[in-house]
């Protein structure tokens, strides 16, 4: 069995994000706000997901906008407070992602026991706020300090909003880092959340890193994530759940249940 499924329990698993609200410090956290807010708003969402069906949850600090390359303490600090307060509630796999910074995800996903890491780990980027240069090896020495031996890593391909410095063809990067990384997943980005992930990069890599599962990172819709889980090995949903599918908004209950029965029906068509 591969780990996926032992992991999810089921075959092309799909991990709904959980974008947290803005955190003291944030420049979207407003007069008003507050980390009891923030709890709250991430357990109606997260009770919304778990009753529409999803088989995971990834919880990500989203909204910390513009992301920095090394988060403030309070980032790690609100997330662990948000998940503790859910722990009790959680009754799915579920990992963390916090944004442009991997090497804090791992402390945090060791803090909560989490099941996986979504990050940026490779790669040289440039984008709107400068150059992304993630230390992958640091990562991998700080998973084993740690002991975090069960924990598993989905490692973007590509990076949303950002560009390779040089260019790269997809395949090749998969290969270099097959080679030197080990990763257990690979996620295709679309060019920002909600922006539909390439269907021919996804053939491309799903073709070449044998066991080693690929999942569409970005754009699943209702109505497109039949054809996305063909060519994928499961995928991360998040805006598409949000009420009116805007990424501003809060999970729509009955968008979750709309999506995961046609994920329902793809499968039981394996």
């Amino acid at each position: 069995m591969n780990w996926c499924k032992e992991m999810f329990g089921t075959e092309k698993p799909i991990i709904a994000l959980l974008h947290l609200n803005a955190f003291p410090g944030d420049p979207l956290f407003q007069s008003g706000d507050s980390m009891r807010k923030t709890v709250e708003a991430a357990r109606k969402d997260l009770i919304a997901l778990q009753d529409g069906g999803v088989d995971g949850i990834l919880f990500s600090n989203e909204f910390s906008l513009p992301y920095q390359r090394h988060i403030d303490y309070i980032g790690p600090a609100a997330m662990a407070r948000v998940i503790g307060e859910l722990m009790s509630e959680i009754h799915v796999p579920f990992g963390i992602d916090c944004e442009s910074d991997s090497l804090a995800a791992i402390d945090l996903a060791a803090a909560v026991d989490a099941n996986f890491v979504r990050a940026t780990f490779t790669g040289v980027y440039a984008g709107d706020v400068g150059i992304t240069e993630p230390d992958i090896a640091a990562v991998l020495r700080r998973k084993k300090q740690l002991g975090l031996d069960k924990l598993k890593l989905f490692y973007f391909l590509n990076n949303e909003s950002d560009e390779y410095i040089v260019e790269r063809e997809i395949t090749a990067i998969a290969k270099s880092i097959i080679f030197t990384c080990r990763p257990d997943g690979f996620c295709v980005m679309g060019a920002y959340a909600g922006q539909e992930a390439s269907s021919q990069w996804l053939m491309d890599v799903r073709n070449y890193t044998g066991n080693i599962p690929v999942f569409c990172g970005t754009g699943c819709k209702a109505q497109t994530v039949a054809s996305k889980l063909a060519i994928s090995d499961g995928a991360f949903v998040g805006t598409t759940f949000k009420a009116d599918g805007e990424f501003n908004n809060h999970v729509d209950p009955q968008r979750v249940i709309e999506f995961m029965e046609q994920v329902k029906l793809y499968r039981s068509q394996l």
